[in-house]
């Protein structure tokens, strides 16, 4: 689906509140605005005063009860700084060796600042990437982009065999743990066991046994091989 570009420049909050309402909706439903405020660490009344602003330049629709979706110019922005962010974290990781549990902090703090231009150099530089070093999609230049259907690990019955899609990225110790683990994005494993009640999940991965808490394996996102 391609979305018409938004006809005015916003700044770095803006763009942040549209991120993550983008982020939220992906479940299929309006983003709540506790939900909005927990994802940004800002206060509820926070969260109220920018959904006025943003209902009021056409990025949002409100509905008091029900939630936030974005407009067309609302999602077309957001993917266009879900772009910059994306390609800045692969350009960080691939070109300078910025580390894959860090990388997405300091993306969020450079993706205001870069310019389009710079950005599309560095999409070319590296080849047109398609994936962020976490696994998250990035959106194409005209403003598409594959959310494909993944499954988290948790959900995973035992005894399957899959292959690691996408992480979240948004706590650097989970994602090393996960890398000591042997679990990023690319990794195949195998389901060998899940504990009830909460219990850990066992997996098979590179040669290994491995158990991660069922917290966290409701981050990691995986298809079947």
């Amino acid at each position: 689906m391609t979305a018409s570009p938004p006809p005015l420049s916003l700044s770095g909050p803006v763009e942040d509140y549209l991120k993550a309402i983008y982020d939220l909706e992906l479940v299929g439903a309006p983003a709540s605005t506790n939900d909005i405020a927990d994802r940004l660490a800002v206060s509820p009344a926070s969260v109220s005063g920018m959904v006025r602003r943003l209902a009021d330049q056409g990025l949002i629709t409100h509905e008091p009860y029900r939630g936030v979706r974005l407009t067309g110019d609302g999602r077309c922005a957001a993917l266009r700084t879900l772009r910059r962010h994306r390609i800045l974290e692969c350009y960080l990781t691939e070109v300078l060796g910025y580390p894959w549990d860090r990388v997405h902090a300091e993306a969020e703090r450079l993706e205001h600042a870069a310019s389009e231009e710079l950005v599309e150099l560095m999409a070319s530089a590296l080849g047109d990437p398609v994936h962020d070093p976490h696994g998250a999609p990035i959106p194409t230049r005209d403003g598409r982009v594959d959310e494909a259907a993944l499954q988290p690990l948790a959900e995973t019955a035992a005894g399957a065999q899959v292959r690691v899609r996408r992480v979240h990225d948004r706590e650097p110790e989970r994602l090393r743990y996960l890398a000591e683990l042997g679990i990023r994005p690319g990794s195949l494993l195998r389901i060998l066991d899940k504990a009830p009640f909460d219990g850990p999940i066992t997996v098979w991965v590179e040669g290994a046994t491995r158990a991660i808490g069922v917290g966290l394996a409701g981050e990691v996102f995986v298809q079947p091989e």
